[in-house]
């Protein structure tokens, strides 16, 4: 697998959060010989014992359940010490999620009728704003609390976790709480990971402008996840093809950030090819 990723002109590559145990001797191996170096990984990363599909969400920074958030905790500490051992600087973190029934496949399904402009569509808004806004606090509390428990074991290490914003409307931070967790975590441990796919699927629903949410980010931003929306939700998309306004964030992007390729394993090399080209042409090679 990274001799492939290798082999497409790739010098990094993110160890994501569908790694099997049993490939981390085969991971280790190839970085040790100096076949691909690791930029990032993301949270939980090797998979659980047991698990064979990419689980980000199995265990949840807001669960209520005691003996699920103690697992989310062993096994971000998992995730920290494996980016140790192959050098990863920076770990992609989901923070949880409101327990709200799912409104974000209903909005979309509601696009793609062409009932956008309806007053259901805006009742499910204000539904969705509302209902996550009342619930929020218990489940905010335990997600900064779990933050507050893995930052001194990545700070220890110099590692930073990417907070990702998120597709689905339920999950936290909320686009406007950024700013509160940012001033509870004020240092360099805690960073902005912007998925450029999630933000695009807000954008589509009419909950976020993409771009300046980008630049209200920009000045915690560490990493991104390149991919593009075909709209208004279908996503992982080749750069290009989508709907993402890709000029518009390009004032944001810095040398300095971890820009990945997320893309959907249905992409031919070609394609992936391509879409990294395309993105290099506007955003420039570094």
């Amino acid at each position: 697998m990274l001799e492939e990723i290798r082999d497409l002109g790739f010098e990094y590559a993110e160890l994501s959060h569908g790694i099997r145990i049993s490939l981390v001797p085969g991971i280790l191996e190839a970085v040790e010989a100096g076949i691909i170096k690791i930029s990032s990984l993301h949270n939980f990363c090797p998979l659980p014992m047991g698990v064979n599909h990419a689980a980000p969400n199995i265990f949840k920074f807001t669960a209520t359940n005691r003996r699920e958030w103690e697992n989310a905790y062993r096994h971000t500490i998992k995730t920290i010490e494996m980016a140790e051992r192959v050098g990863a600087k920076r770990i992609v973190l989901h923070m949880g999620k409101v327990e709200i029934k799912d409104f974000t496949d209903r909005l979309v399904d509601l696009i793609e009728a062409e009932k956008k402009e309806t007053p259901k569509y805006e009742k499910l808004c204000q539904d969705v704003l509302k209902k996550r806004e009342a619930k929020k606090e218990k489940y905010q509390t335990l997600a900064y609390e779990m933050l507050r428990r893995i930052e001194d074991p990545a700070e220890q290490r110099e590692i930073q976790f990417g907070i990702e914003n998120r597709e689905a409307l339920e999950e936290i931070p909320f686009e406007n709480d950024f700013p509160l967790l940012f001033n509870e975590f004020p240092g360099e441990t805690v960073k902005y990971w912007h998925d450029c796919g999630h933000a695009q699927i807000k954008h589509n629903l009419g909950f976020i402008d993409h771009a300046m949410h980008l630049a209200a980010m920009a000045e915690k931003l560490t990493g991104l996840h390149i991919h593009d929306v075909q709209y208004p939700g279908k996503d992982h998309c080749e750069p290009g093809t989508g709907s993402i306004d890709w000029e518009s964030l390009k004032p944001f992007i810095l040398p300095e950030h971890t820009k990945v390729l997320e893309l959907s394993p249905r992409l031919s090399s070609k394609e992936v090819q391509r879409g990294f080209q395309f993105i290099q042409s506007v955003w420039g090679t570094e």
